[in-house]
């Protein structure tokens, strides 16, 4: 795959595409909003293993548990990605590099002895947490909260 990008069909485009976040978006956000009332502390936006090139979105560093929130549409969600009519053949490629990076990454991390938390964009805030949590609480073996609901 080149590396250089294709021009955009028009300004609009390239414009939405400059507005992109690349960290800090809503649903890294709400999760970890999320994560830090129920009292988990975490690191954000780092590589887990120095040296490494890639950043997860959450780190829960002691606990070698990793969270990367996935976008639909640049991680290839099996639910909601979509194909770009345009410079089809160049988004197919850098797409499909993603997947296989994403997937580098989460084999360099396991073999570690890192646990990876991959969540989508769309997944319930609360769900995820609830996996996350479960992950954080089994490696630092903390029993879960007990129950105020009588």
């Amino acid at each position: 795959m080149g590396s250089r990008s294709p021009a955009p069909k028009n300004d609009a485009v390239r414009d939405r595409f400059q507005r992109q976040r690349r960290s800090d978006t809503a649903p890294e956000l709400a999760l970890r909003r999320e994560l830090h009332r129920r009292g988990l502390r975490y690191r954000v936006d780092r590589p887990p293993i120095k040296g490494m090139r890639s950043r997860a979105d959450v780190v829960f560093g002691p606990s070698k548990v990793a969270v990367f929130v996935d976008g639909c549409f640049w991680h290839g969600c099996p639910t909601h990605a979509t194909a770009p009519k345009n410079n089809a053949t160049w988004w197919r490629e850098k797409l499909s590099a993603n997947k296989a990076r994403d997937m580098r990454v989460t084999a360099a991390l396991i073999a570690a002895g890192w646990e990876v938390a991959r969540v989508w964009e769309h997944e319930n805030v609360v769900v995820a947490a609830d996996r996350i949590e479960a992950m954080v609480r089994r490696r630092r073996r903390i029993p879960p909260p007990t129950s105020t609901v009588p």
